[in-house]
């Protein structure tokens, strides 16, 4: 995107990458580096990026977003939706995806009772970095999305550092898409 904006109001952000909320003031001019899922990568003058969430679009002349979808009804759960759910996350410094930068170490969707269609999905995933400050906001973001899926009714993210992640789980088109 690189596009310069003022913020239209003071407004709630995440310091990437140490994922601390705080908020940047009205009238502010950061450039959007890049508008991912639901939420925008900024930068201001002073060498600082934050995460603005969709919800907060408005700030920035965008639409908000909220994370959901009214595009689609509802249909019949299945595992390809939970991949699809997991490649619209994507890492606020790196324009791709978590799937594809291989942050999921694993995906398991089980029955919660043998008497009704309600699923549990287990995800392990890593991050780029130990101690990567944007770790839980990825975990939260994963939660929600997947929380939204029908018959889903449990959620539980653990991000994981073992083995930790190098450049070789990324896929061929992030390797692509980032010049290795």
């Amino acid at each position: 995107m690189n596009q310069t904006v003022k913020l239209s109001r003071t407004t709630e952000v995440i310091e990437i990458p140490s994922g601390r909320v705080s908020t940047l003031p009205e009238n502010m001019s950061v450039r959007i580096m890049q508008s991912r899922g639901d939420s925008y990568t900024v930068w201001t003058d002073y060498g600082q990026m934050y995460r603005i969430e969709g919800k907060d679009a408005d700030a920035l002349g965008m639409q908000p977003h909220d994370g959901s979808s009214t595009a689609e009804p509802p249909r019949e759960f299945n595992e390809q939706m939970v991949w699809d759910v997991l490649k619209s996350v994507y890492d606020p410094e790196i324009p791709v995806n978590i799937v594809d930068l291989g942050l999921i170490y694993s995906c398991k969707i089980n029955p919660i009772d043998a008497e009704s269609d309600s699923k549990r999905i287990d995800i392990e995933m890593s991050m780029t970095a130990p101690g990567c400050g944007m770790g839980g906001v990825l975990k939260a973001d994963v939660e929600s999305k997947l929380s939204r899926l029908p018959s889903v009714k449990e959620v539980q993210v653990e991000v994981v550092l073992d083995p930790p992640w190098d450049q070789s789980r990324m896929s061929e088109a992030a390797k692509l898409q980032l010049g290795f």
